[in-house]
């Protein structure tokens, strides 16, 4: 097959494999990039297990990932062990993370974990394919919004929690007290004060209040 400037043989289309749990959002996905220019669905995954034992057996070049993926594990996760895998072409496919979500929280996981791009699922589907395929070249594609708040991050360093840290905060906004967030999470008490004082020094606060209500103001809980 050439190219329509007849310059010579067209450049294979981009491998694409699709993890949503949702059915309805996959197949509407699937009908989209079908229509696609340049890229070929080579499968779909409704979990972050089947989409890792997808991705081996079928080598795609991008993986397009939700973040919240119902049971088992997430997309961060999941983006993690992707981009640390190689596949049967010997090289690991790019991840481009599609999601609702646009917190620090989410927007700095999956970008920690390998993404190659964050999309909003509000973006035009042209803007989609193009990144798809900046992403299929190891470009980095970012939605508008994700974009300005990468850049005001860099002006304006966020406090870097950890994941531990980010868990027991997410469960200080519940209301839990410090039992029940030790129950909750498997861990001791004096685990839970230790990383709730790790917590408040790098929020700048000294209430749980406060924490939440700084967590908040800077979209650091997912």
């Amino acid at each position: 097959m050439t190219d329509p400037a007849g310059s010579g043989p067209a450049p294979a289309p981009v491998r694409i494999l699709v993890c949503d749990d949702h059915v309805v959002v996959r197949a509407g996905l699937l009908a989209l990039l079908d229509s696609a220019p340049g890229i070929e669905v080579a499968g779909e995954a409704g979990t972050g297990e089947e989409a890792l034992a997808l991705a081996a057996r079928l080598a795609p070049d991008v993986v397009l990932m939700d973040l919240q993926l119902g049971e088992g594990i997430d997309g961060v996760e999941t983006t993690r062990r992707l981009t640390a895998a190689s596949g049967p072409g010997g090289t690991a496919p790019h991840v481009l993370v599609l999601t609702t979500y646009d917190t620090d929280a989410d927007i700095t996981r999956a970008i920690e974990a390998g993404a190659t791009g964050y999309l909003l699922k509000a973006e035009r589907p042209e803007e989609l394919f193009a990144a798809i395929h900046a992403a299929a070249e190891g470009r980095t594609a970012l939605s508008g919004p994700v974009a300005s708040r990468v850049m005001a991050n860099m002006r304006s360093p966020r406090p870097s929690l950890t994941d531990r840290e980010r868990d027991i905060l997410a469960q200080l906004a519940t209301g839990l007290g410090n039992r029940e967030i030790a129950r909750a999470l498997f861990i001791s008490e004096a685990t839970v004060k230790t990383h709730l004082r790790r917590v408040y020094d790098k929020l700048g606060v000294d209430t749980r209040a406060g924490a939440v209500a700084v967590a908040k103001e800077r979209r650091l809980l997912p």
